[in-house]
């Protein structure tokens, strides 16, 4: 079984996929049948449904610097503390400072629950592009019928992809091709590739189908000179074999514009200020700093081996977040944060109402939280306890012997002389 068949086949994430797959096919099927357009569209639309989720994140990491100071405290005061009554203490006032702002523990997980298989789901769509567009997929049924009918048709395959160092069609190494797979193949080739499968000595008698085909998908396929389905690193050699500089520089261009949006987005992200009694705050915000400067040089590296609809993604996905960022930074800036804590409170108490949780219970399953912790070590040293008294009481360590024998009456005297040897004086 390939990597690819056609469309996604990962749990939940192929769910949210059919979704963006459908809005991918209703861009394509209102006429922007260019395919970097489509990405470009597809993009907006999805960042600006996400949008609510971005600013609800946002104003969580403002109210979490608000908390911070006094959080840290709290951790300040019980560090070093592990015993049971430092520790419950210790979750009953970090409880409160959360009750005290309206605060979820849990933070904005929730919002990451819902972006990821979104994002995921995004990457599959854009890949596997001829699962989801229906117009695309049918631009190979005539290549695929011919092409299966042809004895070994795997063989010869898996050798062109070999021979010409295909690295997007994600095809078994062995074993016969299905339909989706072979759409797969022919979706990942470029232009001149097309040419050379013509040529191929067992396809040569349907050539004119194959050429028909390339001929409908290199329009779609072609975008500023790129074919969205190529990676940069294989237009890079195409453009130094064929001596085409220009390709090379718009190959370039994909990773290099990937990194430098990132940069800009993250830039533009606010950071909470780290306190200067604090050594773990100053610790994380080295390591965001780190981050945020590895993660950019990652993206454009991995970017040369990734199709280049993939880096358009990337692309116009980081234009967009940094514009949504300094609205939101505005929005952020201008924001009474007493009202906002206020509001936020009443929300917070409303819903907890609903469900019938109090202040107590809040505190209750604080204390329990950390007596859940601490009883296994408790009855780990309870066990150890008795495990030592039974070794040393004589009952159980007295071996059997038969009543009435001299044996046994040695026992008893032994027995009694041990229970009361403290009372000797």
């Amino acid at each position: 079984m390939g990597v690819l068949l056609t469309k996604s086949t990962m749990p939940i994430v192929n769910w949210v996929a059919e979704v963006l797959g459908w809005l991918m096919n209703g861009i394509y099927s209102i006429g922007v049948h260019n395919l970097g357009l489509c990405i470009i569209i597809f993009t907006l639309i999805i960042y600006a449904f996400m949008t609510p989720l971005q600013i609800k994140q946002q104003k969580f990491a403002k109210m979490n610097a608000v908390m911070s100071p006094e959080l840290q405290k709290i951790q300040k005061k019980y560090r070093g503390k592990k015993d049971q009554a430092s520790q419950m203490k210790m979750q009953e006032e970090t409880m409160a400072i959360y009750e005290k702002y309206g605060v979820s523990p849990t933070g904005s997980c929730l919002q990451m629950l819902i972006q990821m298989p979104i994002f995921f789901a995004l990457y599959q769509v854009i890949i596997k592009i001829p699962g989801y567009i229906g117009g695309i997929r049918h631009v190979f049924d005539a290549a695929v019928a011919n092409i299966t009918e042809v004895k070994g048709y795997s063989q010869i395959i898996l050798d062109f992809v070999q021979e010409h160092g295909i690295k997007n069609a994600y095809l078994p190494l062995e074993g016969t091709l299905t339909n989706n797979q072979v759409v797969d193949f022919l979706y990942a080739l470029s232009p001149s590739q097309w040419d050379q499968l013509a040529d191929v000595n067992k396809f040569q008698g349907f050539a004119d189908v194959l050429n028909q085909a390339a001929d409908k998908l290199h329009p779609m396929q072609n975008f500023l000179g790129l074919n969205i389905a190529d990676n940069p690193w294989a237009l890079i050699q195409s453009g130094w074999n064929s001596h085409s500089y220009v390709l090379i520089f718009a190959a370039v261009l994909i990773p290099v514009l990937a990194w430098a949006t990132q940069v800009l987005n993250m830039k533009l992200m606010p950071s909470a200020a780290s306190t200067s009694d604090n050594g773990a705050a100053s610790s994380m915000e080295a390591t965001m700093k780190s981050m945020n400067m590895i993660m950019p040089l990652f993206t454009a590296f991995i970017c040369f081996t990734f199709p280049v609809g993939i880096g358009i993604y990337w692309i116009i996905g980081a234009v967009i977040r940094s514009v949504q960022q300094v609205v939101i930074n505005r929005h952020l800036n201008n924001m009474d944060m007493d009202e906002f804590i206020r509001k936020n409170k009443e929300k917070m108490d409303k819903k907890r109402a609903k469900r019938g949780v109090t202040t107590q219970n809040i505190s209750q399953q604080a204390k329990m939280s950390v007596r859940n912790i601490e009883e296994p070590k408790r009855k780990t040293i309870t066990e150890k306890s008795n495990s030592v008294k039974n070794t040393s009481g004589y009952s159980t360590s007295v071996p059997k012997t038969k009543p009435g024998s001299l044996a046994s009456k040695a026992n008893m005297v032994a027995q009694f002389d041990e229970a009361h040897k403290g009372k000797k004086k």
